[in-house]
């Protein structure tokens, strides 16, 4: 998709779907290091807002956004709709990350 066009909504404002693709997805699972989680404890000290967590978290979600923008590519989808995250922990420490969307080809209206 040279331009992405991305919502989480079910239609794109100004274009009409001419195709549904199916579903799309891309999935990372992350780990915090050791080093990170003693640098996090730090910030939990001082309160407010532990970037170190914030980082990772932003990391995460951009991996699987444009995890998902690959798969949606290789359906040849110029669009995708009902974009969504989802994370869920999937051992102590270790968190999976779930961009998933609908692929689908649009044209202007």
């Amino acid at each position: 998709m040279d331009k992405h066009l991305i919502t989480t909504g079910l239609q794109l404002e100004g274009y009409r779907i001419v195709q549904q693709l199916g579903i799309v997805r891309g999935i990372t699972v992350r780990s915090r290091s050791i080093l990170g989680n003693i640098g996090a404890g730090l910030q939990s000290l001082l309160g407010g807002n532990i970037t170190i967590f914030t980082e990772l978290c932003e990391k995460a979600r951009e991996e699987a956004f444009e995890l998902m923008v690959e798969h949606a590519e290789d359906l040849s989808a110029n669009a995708i709709i009902g974009m969504r995250y989802d994370a869920n922990d999937v051992a102590d420490g270790i968190t999976e990350v779930l961009c998933y969307g609908t692929a689908v080809r649009v044209e202007k209206v």
